[in-house]
C-alpha cells in the first residue's frame, strides 16, 4: 500500500478541519495543535501496520491517546484495558483479544502473573509523519472494548469504524456539537464514555478536547469549556463545591453518563450553575442511543429520546409490546446504526443477545411517554424486584430516597423473601446528623411518595456504596451492615 509525502494526513472517524495551529489536545500539561496531533498519531500508525490487534495500557496520558489514534489510522484494531485490570481480567483480555503486542507501554503490576510475553511498542509523543495512509474499510473492527464481566467473564465488543462515526454523529445533531465547541473533562480512558465521546467526539467535530487527568471539580472550573462530561459521582463532587460549580456557568452542556443522575445533584446543577445537565443512556454494545437535547425539554430522572439512526422499543416478559403511558416497565430494546458488531469469539452470547426480528435486548428495563422519553429503571437481572406479586423497578424507588436530606447516596435491591418472594431493601449513606441510626423513617417516605407496595421493608445504612471505575453501584457486593 502506498503512502503520499507531503500531504494532509487524513484520519479514520476523526475529521480535518484544516486549521493546522488549531490547538486540538490538552491533556494534563501536554498540548497538542491538530497538525502535531495527527502527524504524531500517523507516526504510530506507520509503525504497526499490518498487525491486527494491538492492546493499550489505557493510562490517561498522551500516549494513549496517540496509540489509538494510531491503530485508526493504521487499520489496526485497539483493545483499550483497564488500569486497574486484576491478574484474571488481563489474563483473559489478553488472550480473548489475541492482541499481538502492547503499544505505548506494558503493565508492570503483574509481574509473575502467567500473562502472555507481548512485544512492547513506544509511543513517542514527538514523532511526526506526514504520510497519507489508505482509509480502513468503513465496516473493519475499529475497536474492541471489554464489558465489566458483571455477569461472567467480561466480552470483547466489537466496534465497527462506521458504528463509532455513526454515534458521534449523531450525538453532534443532539447536543448541536461543533468545531467551536471546548470538551473539558477527566473521565477513564478505557471506555465509551471517556475514550469515544470523550477523545474521538471533539476530534470528529473539529473542535478542543481538555483531559484534566482527573475529573477533578476545580480542574474543570479552570478548564473553560463550552461541554462537560462527568458521570454521577464527578456532579456530586462539582455540587459540593459551590464555587468550581459556579465556574461551568458560562458552559453551553453539562453531560451525564454512565449511571443514573440522583435528582438532587441534577437540581443543585440546575441552582448552581443555571444549566439544567443533559442526560444520555448507552452501554458498550450500543454505544450512546438515547439523550435529552440541547435544544429540548431535560427532565430529571429521564434520559431523553432516541438519537438519530436508533430506535427504540419495551417488550413485556412475553415479548408483547408495553404500552408508551410514562408508568410501565418493560425490557429495552435497541436497533439502529451505533450497534456493535458483536462478541468477539462468542456467536453464542451474540445470537442470544438479539431477537428475532433483529433488536437488541439491553437487558435493562425502562419506562417510555407519548412523547418518546426514556426512564431507566435499571438492569433486568439486579433492578427489577418480583415483590408480593408487583414488579417494582429499583431506579424509581432509588430517586425517592435520594430526595430525603438525609440521603447522601442510595441503591435498592430485593432479597429472597418466603413471603413476598423477594423484599426490597434500601441501600443508603446517610449525611450525618440528617438520618436515624436505622434509617426507619425512609419506610414511611417512600410510601407516602410512591405507591405503598414500592416502599423498602429494610433499610440498611452503610458507610458507603460499592463502586465501579465508571461510578456503577455494583449491588452484587451490597451486604447487609453487622
Amino acid at each position: 500500500m502506498s503512502t503520499v509525502v507531503g500531504q494532509k494526513p487524513r484520519m479514520p472517524i476523526v475529521a480535518r478541519t484544516g486549521r493546522d495551529e488549531h490547538e486540538a489536545l490538552r491533556i494534563g500539561d501536554t498540548v497538542f495543535s491538530e497538525r502535531d496531533l495527527l502527524a504524531a498519531a500517523t507516526s504510530v500508525a506507520e509503525r504497526i501496520r499490518g498487525a491486527a490487534r494491538v492492546a493499550v495500557w489505557a493510562e490517561p496520558t498522551p500516549e494513549t491517546v496517540l496509540a489509538v489514534l494510531g491503530c485508526l489510522i493504521g487499520g489496526v484494531t485497539v483493545v483499550p484495558v483497564p488500569p486497574d485490570s486484576g491478574r484474571a481480567e488481563l489474563r483473559h483480555i489478553l488472550a480473548d483479544s489475541g492482541a499481538q503486542a502492547w503499544l505505548g507501554s506494558a503493565p508492570d503490576s503483574h509481574a509473575g502473573a502467567g500473562l502472555p510475553e507481548l512485544p512492547v511498542i513506544p509511543v513517542r509523543r514527538h514523532s511526526r509523519s506526514y504520510h497519507v495512509l489508505p482509509q480502513p474499510h468503513p465496516d473493519s473492527a475499529a475497536m474492541i472494548v471489554y464489558t465489566s464481566g458483571t455477569t461472567g467473564a467480561p466480552k470483547g465488543v466489537v466496534h465497527s469504524h462506521r458504528a463509532i462515526a455513526a454515534d458521534l454523529d449523531a450525538l453532534a445533531d443532539a447536543w448541536a456539537w461543533t468545531s467551536e465547541d471546548v470538551l473539558v473533562h477527566g473521565l477513564p480512558l478505557f471506555h465509551v464514555h471517556g475514550l469515544v465521546l470523550g477523545i474521538l467526539g471533539p476530534l470528529r467535530r473539529g473542535g478542543r478536547v481538555v483531559h484534566t487527568v482527573r475529573p477533578d471539580p476545580k480542574a474543570y472550573a479552570a478548564a473553560a469549556g463550552t461541554m462537560y462530561f462527568g458521570v454521577p459521582t464527578v456532579w456530586s463532587r462539582v455540587v459540593a463545591d459551590p464555587e468550581s460549580a459556579a465556574a461551568l456557568s458560562g458552559a453551553r452542556l453539562l453531560i451525564s453518563g454512565s449511571a443514573p443522575l440522583p435528582v438532587p445533584v441534577f437540581d443543585g446543577l440546575r441552582a448552581l450553575t443555571g444549566l439544567a445537565p443533559v442526560e444520555r443512556y448507552g452501554m458498550s454494545e450500543t454505544l450512546i442511543t438515547i439523550s435529552t437535547r440541547a435544544d429540548g425539554e431535560r427532565r430529571p430522572g429521564w434520559v431523553g429520546m432516541a438519537v438519530a439512526g436508533v430506535q427504540t422499543r419495551l417488550r413485556d416478559e412475553a415479548g408483547a409490546e408495553v404500552p408508551a403511558d410514562g408508568e410501565s416497565i418493560g425490557r429495552l430494546q435497541v436497533r439502529g446504526a451505533t450497534l456493535f458488531s458483536g462478541y468477539l469469539n462468542n456467536p453464542e452470547a451474540t445470537a442470544e443477545s438479539f431477537t428475532e426480528d433483529g433488536w437488541f435486548n439491553t437487558g435493562d428495563i425502562a419506562i417510555l411517554d407519548a412523547e418518546g422519553f426514556h426512564r431507566i429503571v435499571g438492569r433486568e437481572s439486579t433492578d427489577l424486584i418480583k415483590s408480593g406479586g408487583y414488579r417494582v423497578g429499583a431506579g424509581e424507588v432509588e430517586t425517592v430516597l435520594l430526595g430525603h436530606p438525609g440521603v447522601a447516596e442510595a441503591a435498592v435491591i430485593g432479597v429472597p423473601d418466603a413471603d413476598l418472594g423477594q423484599r426490597i431493601v434500601g441501600c443508603v449513606v446517610a449525611r450525618e446528623g440528617l438520618l436515624s441510626a436505622d434509617g426507619g423513617e425512609l419506610i414511611d417516605f417512600v410510601a407516602a411518595e410512591l405507591s405503598v407496595h414500592k416502599r423498602p421493608r429494610e433499610i440498611w445504612v452503610l458507610d458507603a456504596l460499592p463502586r465501579n471505575a465508571m461510578g456503577k453501584v455494583q449491588k452484587a457486593q451490597l451486604v447487609r451492615p453487622r
